[in-house]
């Protein structure tokens, strides 16, 4: 579990915000599909994290559990920023309110509407897939842990092996992503006391 401080939530709350706005037909997967892309792009382009939270590996790719979680349950993290409507056998995520850009660098903003272009039309399995290919960091640190034939075989749907998304950059670029998570783990800590 990851303790979020009133900013972290925020920015969360609104990231997803501007996924729903600019998403049509937006499930819980194609969400943290997309909130894992915002992220990966972010370290690569920056080399600092965007929201900082913890990817696990699972069966269906990258997944921010308490993201996974409430958004399976009524909403307490994105209590006030999303609502559900099921349609059929489908739930789909829609915004409860409006974007509010309060807690994002202009860096930030261009991440998001990056990788809404490159990914916003997929669907949920396309971006299962690209997250899945050979070479990927879900794919190396599935490997690295012998997951994929579990997976495969529908023998465990989730692990708690978390990727480490320094993993493509180089050295200097691991060092200031490094600080950057160290600085934000510890502002975390101090707003928490």
């Amino acid at each position: 579990m990851c303790r979020l401080t009133k900013n972290d939530k925020e920015k969360l709350g609104n990231t997803v915000v501007y996924i729903a706005s600019h998403t049509k037909n937006l499930s819980k997967t194609k969400l943290l599909k997309l909130l894992y892309f915002i992220e990966e792009y972010s370290v690569r382009r920056f080399h600092t994290p965007f929201l900082g939270l913890p990817f696990e590996v699972w069966q269906a790719g990258p997944v921010v559990k308490d993201v996974f979680i409430d958004l399976s349950e009524t909403p307490v993290l994105l209590d006030g920023y999303v609502t559900k409507e099921v349609v059929g056998d489908a739930t789909y995520i829609l915004p409860a309110k409006s974007f509010v850009d309060d807690e994002f660098s202009d860096n930030d903003l261009l991440v998001m509407d990056e990788v809404m272009k490159k990914y916003g039309d997929k669907t949920a399995k396309e971006l299962v897939g690209i997250t899945h290919r050979k070479g990927s960091l879900w794919y190396m640190v599935a490997e690295r842990n012998n997951l994929l034939a579990s997976f495969e075989n529908k023998l465990m749907n989730n692990s708690d092996c978390v990727i480490d998304f320094a993993e493509e950059l180089t050295e200097t670029g691991k060092d200031f992503y490094r600080d950057q998570i160290d600085f934000l783990q510890t502002s975390r800590k101090y707003a928490q006391s």
